[in-house]
């Protein structure tokens, strides 16, 4: 027979859901000195992973991945819990692995493969480039819409000095802002024009204001029964009066 029950005070428990793939450009422009870490010039590459790699260790509760993509894509970290082992792999992202050019279709179209098997939660892509598409059969505006389609938000990252509606003619170290700011609007996301490290470190705050990790839900009570206790405590006292008794005699 169930005893007396109680409701105890229960704390706020950290609920997530949301699925989150960064896709990282591993173009050549990418090595650039352009830009600063920690006071020294310093290879885009080099600020973007480090900052990068801070972002993911933040992500505590989410299920974070990692695409890279240069002449093509290819996924760097599955998505997983372990946001330590993201941020790992995006410190290991090296120029070259995915060759040179920029397939900014193909990395943004990958990284929507990944979050396709996670109907029902938030799943969010950030696309980063310096360049412009010159590679891959996808287009990115076409990947955009489907990402809309699915219900994905792609925040993008537009990220050097330069940008193409500033320069005459051809040039190799420029980055398409138009392109990746129609990929935000399109997807509903938010896009960002990174000239400086103070600029992308900027960008990665807001995203995480945008997409926060752990909310916390309103307190439930915890029903718990108590009548354990005091039978516990009678079974042991019935047990002491006969161990006595038969000890008396």
């Amino acid at each position: 027979l169930a005893g007396p029950r109680t409701v105890l005070p229960a704390t706020a428990l950290p609920t997530t859901g949301r699925d989150l793939m960064v896709a990282l450009d591993l173009s050549g422009s990418m090595e650039r000195r352009d830009f600063a870490l920690d006071g020294v010039t310093a290879r885009r590459l080099d600020v973007v992973r480090s900052l990068g790699a801070a972002f993911l260790r933040g992500r505590a509760g989410d299920r974070v991945g990692l695409v890279v993509y240069a002449d093509r894509a290819f996924v760097a970290a599955e998505p997983t819990y372990d946001v330590e082992a993201a941020a790992d792999a995006f410190d290991a992202a090296a120029i070259g692995l995915a060759g040179r050019s920029t397939a900014i279709g193909e990395g943004l179209g990958l990284a929507l493969r990944r979050l396709a098997d996670a109907p029902g939660r938030a799943r969010v892509v950030v696309l980063l480039s310096d360049g412009a598409n010159n590679a891959g059969a996808a287009l990115p505006k076409d990947v955009a819409r489907l990402a809309k389609q699915i219900g994905v938000r792609v925040h993008t990252i537009a990220m050097g000095p330069k940008e193409t509606t500033e320069v005459q003619g051809y040039d190799p170290d420029v980055v398409d802002a138009a392109t990746l700011r129609a990929i935000a609007d399109v997807s509903g996301g938010r896009y960002f024009r990174v000239r400086a490290t103070e600029d992308l470190k900027q960008a990665i705050d807001a995203i995480d204001e945008i997409e926060p990790t752990r909310t916390l839900a309103p307190a439930a009570p915890i029903w718990r029964e108590l009548w354990p206790w005091p039978a516990a405590l009678a079974f042991l006292a019935a047990a002491l009066s006969v161990l006595a008794r038969r000890t008396a005699r």
